[in-house]
């Protein structure tokens, strides 16, 4: 092909000894995304698997693509019933796109600039880590929030969440939750509220999410519908208003094998009995409320961030669930617990992968020496 030709002409540039061998970081990232990679291994012990990175994050990014086109519709949808007006599917889609291929741009634009940046300081190759988190960043924000925003949100999300730690792989928390949680703390206006949910929204029109409408006082009697929650046809964050997309890409990341069952299935679980617990809302209406089905799917489970263990994803998605629903009914100043509950669980996971590898040692021993003991 006339572009592998072309590309396997100019290699030797940025390889050492070339005139742009400081770029090689760059070119390797390239090369490697439009072809696979031909390195093999040529001797001793390894694994081998039809799974490899590119694969694993491949999936996610399919995975998203249903939130992603459900989102980028909604958008539209929700503009156009504020202002009163009855338009066709694909004016509603085109305006939606108006909306959200900015907000993608400046994402992948910033990260990758600052991917490619500390993979040639540090002569690494780039990793593909990136392509998940800077999909996701634009489906957990409002749709209207300004892009100088967002640009400063990435940047702090690649260079503290990954980059000081070692880069992707090595982040102790997962980075598009980070950037949410910075903008969160330092625009509150731009994150909360009913002013930010809907592009371009008539003045009149509340635009109120179901959360907003419950801490703001509202009863369930206000809140839309369960089938209106469940769709997805309410004001929210791009990407986590409809519960079948989200459904949809979770049975996809589950039979593909890149999420974890025990943790999606503990973090409901936690959710559940918190909320029976403590709250007077049903449960049901805090799994459909805010970003709490998404959070469960895709970041929850974020193999680089969540427990290793089994033991250990049982308990970190269960104290999710719980820790998330308590922030929401305990602190009505953060009725998002979901992102809180994540980012604090994040920190903990090693601690409670530590805890059950030491528990599981000490039994092993005390098995060893009662063996001992009935040899003698």
């Amino acid at each position: 092909m006339k572009l592998r030709d072309y590309i396997d002409k100019i290699k030797p540039n940025f390889e050492e000894g070339g005139k742009f061998a400081r770029f090689h970081s760059t070119f390797e990232a390239f090369e490697t995304f439009l072809y696979t990679p031909n390195k093999v291994t040529t001797n001793g012990a390894h694994i081998r698997s039809h799974v490899d990175m590119k694969r694993s994050l491949i999936a996610v990014v399919f995975a998203l693509i249903p939130c992603f086109l459900f989102g980028t519709w909604n958008i539209g949808y929700q503009h156009f019933l504020s202002l009163g007006q009855d338009v066709t599917f694909w004016q509603t889609v085109g305006y939606g796109l108006l909306k959200i291929i900015p907000l993608y741009l400046v994402s992948y634009i910033v990260g990758l600039v600052i991917e490619f940046t500390f993979a040639e300081i540090r002569h690494e190759e780039v990793n593909e880590g990136y392509f998940v988190t800077g999909f996701l960043i634009p489906l957990i924000m409002p749709v209207d929030v300004p892009l100088w925003m967002l640009a400063i949100a990435v940047a702090f999300a690649v260079i503290i969440g990954k980059e000081v730690f070692g880069g992707s792989g090595m982040n102790v928390v997962n980075p598009a939750l980070l950037a949410r949680a910075f903008l969160f703390f330092s625009y509150p206006s731009k994150m909360t509220g009913d002013s930010v949910w809907i592009a371009e929204k008539a003045d009149a029109y509340s635009g109120a999410t179901p959360l907003g409408t419950i801490f703001n006082g509202g009863t369930v009697n206000e809140l839309p519908s369960l089938m209106d929650m469940f769709i997805g046809t309410i004001p929210g964050s791009v990407g986590e208003t409809s519960k079948i997309a989200i459904l949809i890409g979770g049975i996809f990341l589950i039979i593909s094998g890149t999420a974890s069952l025990r943790i999606i299935i503990a973090t409901f679980a936690g959710a559940i009995a918190m909320s029976l617990m403590i709250s007077d809302i049903p449960f049901y209406y805090h799994i459909l409320m805010g970003g709490f089905m998404f959070g469960t799917i895709f970041m929850a489970t974020d193999p680089v961030t969540a427990a290793q263990t089994n033991p250990g994803k049982w308990i970190y998605g269960f104290l999710i669930g719980a820790i998330a629903i308590l922030i929401r009914v305990a602190n009505p100043g953060y009725p998002e617990g979901m992102m809180l509950a994540i980012l604090l669980m994040n920190v903990f996971a090693p601690l409670i992968d530590w805890c059950v590898v030491a528990v599981n040692v000490r039994k092993r021993k005390k098995r060893w020496a009662a063996a001992e003991r009935s040899q003698k």
